[in-house]
């Protein structure tokens, strides 16, 4: 599975470089990182309970 986003500022569904995995205020779990093709714009992908195990293992 590889790690895409959608970027709003570049409008359109990028792959997440340097990816970490952050928890919510709510306790969900998202994956937090920066746009191959554009170093300066963060996205970030909020998992879904299936995802995070996958997830986690690929991330390391």
């Amino acid at each position: 599975m590889k790690l895409t986003a959608y970027s709003v500022k570049l409008r359109k569904v990028v792959d997440i470089v340097e990816p970490k995995i952050v928890t919510m205020k709510n306790g969900r779990k998202a994956v937090q990182g920066f746009a191959a093709e554009d170093p300066t714009s963060k996205v970030f992908r909020i998992l879904g309970d299936k995802e995070v195990a996958e997830v986690e293992k690929q991330i390391g």
